[in-house]
């Protein structure tokens, strides 16, 4: 299947680190070699800059130069794939993108479903991967629900609900931002991290760099790593189980779904967001 990475901040931070490890497992260290892609929301949510190829990204150099760029946010999503619906093409190469209530939003799935796939109607796929669909059939409920973007607790009950949905029908890990929040929902394989005062060392797990953060973060930073598989060797990730998701805000969980609980989406305390500086 695909793997997935995100970032959840609450000052504007790059990824480089972590997009720099994901990309060795794009044909390197791993065999997800049939694309990959970037999606980085402009810190004030606005907008997006979203970089997409149908090539290995550990052969890359247009991957290679992404990793390089400084693209602070407080939200951002990358994905490599490993095509099991869909041929190998950009149009196929996640995250998939689409305007909706004056935003933009981006998704990235990793996993496979089965059988009939829901119906969309406003929002057409313009590739042929499953996870395009269901992206499509998300937004689709969230209009139906006539969710407020604002509203994190309608946000995030819906998200669940698409969610759990659509894992009937196969595995279904996904990721999904507006760029003022990211969802996370794990199916099977999915990890998170956060990092925060006092800060540490580093070191990729399929490349030889490390980083330490206490070098680059200020004392009130806080970012949040979601990721398939944890990308570093040295640090405490912690797994989600299956059918657990959450939302974050400024890289601190502002909502959780316990795993096998229907209904019981909680709360968690927000925290503000702050200054401006660190490396994801």
């Amino acid at each position: 299947m695909c793997e997935l990475l995100a970032l959840s901040a609450n000052i504007p931070t790059d990824m480089r680190f972590s997009f720099h490890g994901l990309t060795r497992r794009g044909g390197a260290t791993g065999c997800h070699g049939d694309g990959w892609g970037v999606a980085s929301f402009d810190p004030d949510g606005r907008g997006v800059h979203l970089y997409r190829e149908d090539a290995p990204a550990a052969f890359s150099p247009i991957a290679a130069r992404v990793a390089s760029l400084d693209l602070r946010a407080h939200c951002s999503i990358a994905h490599i794939r490993k095509a099991t619906q869909g041929v190998v093409a950009l149009e196929n190469c996640h995250p998939f993108h689409r305007r909706w209530q004056g935003r933009e939003w981006v998704f990235a799935h990793n996993g496979n479903l089965l059988g009939p796939l829901p119906q969309t109607r406003l929002f057409v796929p313009e590739g042929s991967t499953d996870s395009e669909v269901a992206f499509c059939w998300i937004l689709e409920q969230l209009n139906a629900a006539g969710a407020d973007p604002a509203d994190l607790d309608a946000i995030f009950d819906t998200l669940v609900l698409c969610a759990r949905q659509l894992e009937q029908q196969g595995t279904f890990n996904c990721l999904i931002s507006n760029g003022s929040w990211l969802f996370a929902h794990a199916s099977s394989r999915l990890h998170r991290i956060t990092r925060r005062a006092p800060f540490g060392r580093a070191t990729l797990a399929d490349d030889d760099l490390s980083v330490d953060f206490s070098e680059l973060a200020g004392v009130d930073d806080v970012v949040t790593i979601v990721s398939t598989e944890p990308l570093t060797r040295d640090e405490a990730w912690l797994p989600l189980q299956a059918g657990e998701a959450v939302l974050l805000v400024g890289g601190e969980v502002v909502r959780h779904q316990p795993p096998g609980v229907p209904g019981t989406a909680s709360p968690v305390p927000d925290r503000t967001l702050r200054r401006e500086r660190t490396s994801g």
